[in-house]
């Protein structure tokens, strides 16, 4: 392999943990083809956490992350480069997979624990990520004339803000309409992907 071995974790949030969806086969044709390419593979399946919801600010800065997602956090924290692949629902990512975020990118863990804390920036530098969106519109339609506004929020409000960058975006559109050969079009981008843990 002519680069260097990456750390990858792959968060696969879509909702349903029933296999046949796309964005499972997206997030596996990219994990396979990074272990074959000799990267080092971490996989957290969102539909197969147990974890509550967050009620308040207080809980989110003071309170304990759930014993269920401290090996996710782990692995967030052990890896150097995030793939976060999502159905896009009601213009947003699932709302699963939302609290999941809120769970485990919390202050102390991924932006300073307080106002007035003495750390500059992010706690999650020096980290890359790659965000793919699967959805039923066409995907310029969703980035152009809808501004991509909920993918810009996880982009810029939450990786971002931690201090992960670059953030590259893949977005696949008209999902119920592939048909076979574009689906074997966007499996083999994934895996393209994989390859260059990009």
């Amino acid at each position: 392999m002519s680069q260097r071995a990456q750390r990858i974790l792959v968060v696969q949030g879509h909702p349903d943990p029933r296999p046949g969806r796309l964005c499972r086969a997206l997030a596996e044709a990219y994990a396979d083809a990074a272990r074959e390419a000799g990267h080092q593979l971490r996989v957290v399946d969102v539909a197969t956490l147990d974890f509550p919801l967050l009620r308040s600010k207080d809980e989110f800065e003071h309170g304990a992350v759930p014993d269920t997602l401290r090996e996710a956090q782990e692995a967030i924290a052990w890896a150097g480069h995030l793939v976060i692949v999502y159905p896009l629902w009601l213009g947003d990512m699932p709302a699963l997979l939302k609290g999941f975020l809120e769970q485990v990118f919390r202050p102390g863990f991924a932006v300073g624990a307080a106002r007035g804390d003495d750390r500059a920036g992010g706690l999650l530098a020096g980290r890359s990520a790659r965000v793919v969106v699967t959805m039923g519109m066409p995907a310029p339609v969703y980035r152009w004339f809808f501004g991509a506004h909920s993918l810009k929020s996880l982009t810029r409000n939450i990786l971002r803000f931690s201090g992960i960058g670059p953030v590259r975006t893949s977005l696949f559109g008209m999902v119920e309409a592939g048909g076979a050969q574009r689906r074997a079009r966007w499996l083999a981008r994934m895996a393209d992907l994989g390859r260059r843990a990009a």
